[in-house]
């Protein structure tokens, strides 16, 4: 009761926030449920477009996480420990928040399955959809109830872990990742290569690429905020680039993943036209891309909250607004220029190892 009583009195922009996890969450069920209309209808393919459909499951889990962490009632505040709302218990309201979005989301796209089908009423779009999801074949109702529970339970659980106290680790750095991510990287590219360029191991090799990146993307951030202080640098410069690497913890990983979309995206642009989920590819991995850059920006919202008492103080010293714009403009334009060839270079080598 106590987690639906914070998640009903927040402010609106958290609330849009929740909205946004339940549209992900809703597309991704969507996803999954054509799956199994597909799978009941004896369509080829059904396993490979099974590993295809978590792809969005597993985006729409990173945005949920992200969300729960800009969660303004499940951070930590003076005196809640007297109330019983210590860290453990904030950890399961947020756990409790996340699923109840997510299952809003999984409800949706239950409700918008059965009415393209004409389960409910009517065959909306002249029965276009009804021959796309397989209306002819009866749907089983455990398994689309299976289905549809695993983003609630998967990203319920994700927030639970990821927000939980532990104990403080000396003696990591951003770059601590960069050798692990590298690795991964590269048993991503060799799972491509064995897999080729229709294999059904596709998706999992996609998936190390991107784990991978996150890994390696705190230290890509990192490594720009040090390459924005080269060459003896100026007030500005020092600013920018102080911030970029005090934020690389946060920024890092969902940049990663947003390289690693990129980086698919150029080679589906390069290469011949794939269809893994059929018609809905095209949505599917517009989806994804959402949520990337969603989570991107959520955590963008997080390091900006984090720093607000260092905005204050400056703006008390005498800094001029525009000089706050200008740094957080060429943050940007430092990331950019680090991605940039970070995702040619995965794009090349990707494209390397599906034509072998």
């Amino acid at each position: 009761m106590l987690a639906l009583r914070l998640v009903r009195g927040s402010h609106p922009l958290v609330q849009l926030r929740r909205l946004l996890v339940a549209a992900a969450a809703a597309g991704s069920g969507f996803l999954l449920l054509y799956v199994l209309a597909g799978a009941t209808a004896g369509a080829d393919g059904s396993f490979p477009r099974l590993l295809w459909a978590l792809v969005p499951l597993a985006a729409t889990v990173h945005l949920a996480l992200a969300v729960a962490r800009t969660d303004p009632a499940t951070r930590p505040r003076e005196g809640m420990d007297a109330a019983g709302l210590g860290p453990v218990t904030l950890s399961l309201v947020a756990a409790v928040s996340t699923a109840v979005a997510c299952t809003l989301g999984s409800v949706v796209a239950l409700a918008v399955f059965l009415h393209l089908r004409g389960d409910v009423s009517g065959l909306p779009f002249d029965g276009a959809g009804a021959r796309m999801l397989h209306a002819e074949q009866p749907l089983p109702v455990a398994a689309a109830l299976t289905l549809l529970a695993l983003t609630p339970l998967a990203a319920s659980l994700a927030t639970a872990l990821a927000l939980r106290p532990r104990p403080a680790r000396d003696g990591l750095t951003p770059q601590s990742g960069v050798p692990w991510g590298v690795a991964i990287t590269a048993c991503g590219l060799a799972v491509l290569a064995y897999a080729g360029p229709g294999g059904p191991a596709v998706p999992a090799g996609w998936t190390l690429i991107a784990v991978g990146l996150a890994l390696a993307g705190p230290g890509l951030a990192y490594a720009c905020g040090t390459l924005v202080q080269l060459a003896r640098p100026g007030a500005l410069r020092l600013l920018a680039g102080r911030a970029l690497q005090e934020e690389a913890p946060r920024l890092g990983r969902p940049l990663g993943v947003l390289c690693a979309i990129g980086a698919a995206a150029v080679v589906a642009l390069r290469g011949p036209a794939l269809a893994p989920l059929g018609p809905l590819t095209g949505p599917a991995a517009l989806l994804v891309a959402l949520c990337a850059a969603a989570t991107l920006f959520t955590s963008t919202l997080e390091a900006r909250h984090d720093r607000s008492a260092a905005r204050a103080a400056l703006l008390d010293l005498g800094a001029p607004g525009t000089v706050l714009r200008t740094a957080a403009t060429l943050r940007a334009g430092a990331l950019l220029a680090g991605c940039a060839p970070l995702v040619w270079g995965v794009a090349q080598l990707t494209s390397l190892a599906l034509t072998r």
